[in-house]
């Protein structure tokens, strides 16, 4: 199988990447602005790397879509920082250019498997979030977080009308809240860009307080990325029982408030010989939305998956605990 993967170096593609080239024998096509996590796939007989802009590639995607069997448009903003202060530029990579990668799928007649995302479900009233089932509720326009959920859903929309009327062959996967190495760096942490747990590592390591948005008490199905890639590769090998779905890829038994997973930071990072003097004097602190975002950022309070889709057509289940899935991603922090 050929698999052509755009975003590759980002902290998905990179993880899917090692477990195609050390799992299968799968040929990997990789595109994008940066290679730094895949130098060491270098020299690789099923690898190979291009340079490119996704905004400005488009004679190299449609050649590289039309010698593929699947296509995976990893680009994209996922930071809900950026969605308040870069809307503009979230929605131009998240919705425009991921959507002119569809369509030359379409045109190829190439199988897509397209990264949507848990925030689709937005403010949803369902407790147990279904992919069929659960509404998709977001917020007023003034609330400018939404238009990452927004471009998402609608690349959903497009996705399944292509599907419906041209044939194309889809399939959809929603993480919930995926950690592992190569999440976030630490400079995107000292710009206050990066996601919760890199940003707890690196507030503590400078002697920051961990600052908890609204007290932190968001609830998160937090999900270790290599059980993410696992169910990537069975919905890669699958392609019968996966096309024209939508998968949840989650850990329900790993559901943890914001405020719960900094404590457990803070008590594991006290194991660690490296990290156990600045754990200790680790101070946590509350901040309102607004102060800390900005105007237009809201929340849900509670992100759970149903993952009974996945599970019944692919037999795919999460196993790395909450504990450990932490550990390991802050583990990678001392080893980097």
């Amino acid at each position: 199988m050929n698999i052509l993967i755009l975003g590759a170096n980002g902290f998905i593609g990179s993880h899917l990447i090692e477990g195609i080239l050390h799992g299968t024998d799968w040929k990997v096509n990789a595109f994008d602005l940066s290679g730094m996590n895949l130098e060491k796939y270098d020299g690789h007989p099923n690898f190979s790397f291009t340079q490119g802009d996704i905004f400005t590639a488009d004679d190299w995607m449609r050649k590289a879509v039309a010698g593929s069997d699947a296509v995976l448009p990893l680009a994209g903003i996922a930071k809900p920082a950026y969605y308040l202060s870069k809307p503009l530029w979230t929605f131009e990579l998240d919705f425009e250019q991921n959507l002119k990668i569809v369509r030359m799928c379409a045109e190829a007649k190439k199988r897509v498997i397209f990264p949507s995302t848990s925030e689709v479900y937005g403010m949803s009233s369902d407790t147990v979030l279904r992919e069929d089932e659960s509404p998709l509720i977001v917020g007023p326009i003034c609330k400018m977080r939404w238009i990452y959920s927004c471009g998402k859903q609608m690349m959903d929309r497009v996705i399944a009308a292509y599907g419906q009327e041209r044939g194309l062959r889809y399939t959809l996967f929603r993480p919930f809240n995926w950690i592992g190495p190569r999440l976030d760096t630490f400079r995107d942490a000292e710009e206050r860009t990066a996601r919760s747990i890199t940003q707890m590592v690196f507030d503590i390591l400078s002697g920051r307080p961990i600052t908890l948005v609204n007290g932190g008490e968001q609830h998160r199905s937090f999900t270790y990325v290599s059980d993410g890639i696992d169910a990537l590769l069975a919905i890669l090998a699958n392609e019968e029982a996966s096309n024209g779905k939508i998968f949840n890829i989650g850990n329900p038994g790993n559901n943890a408030s914001i405020k719960e997973l900094a404590h457990l930071v803070i008590d594991i990072m006290k194991e660690i010989p490296s990290f156990r003097k600045a754990a200790e004097n680790a101070k946590v602190t509350v901040m309102p939305a607004e102060q800390y975002y900005g105007n237009g950022y809201d929340d849900m309070q509670n992100r759970i998956p149903s993952i009974e889709a996945i599970g019944k057509a692919l037999g795919w289940a999460p196993k790395i605990p909450l504990r450990e899935a932490v550990e390991r991603t802050i583990l990678s922090y001392v080893e980097g």
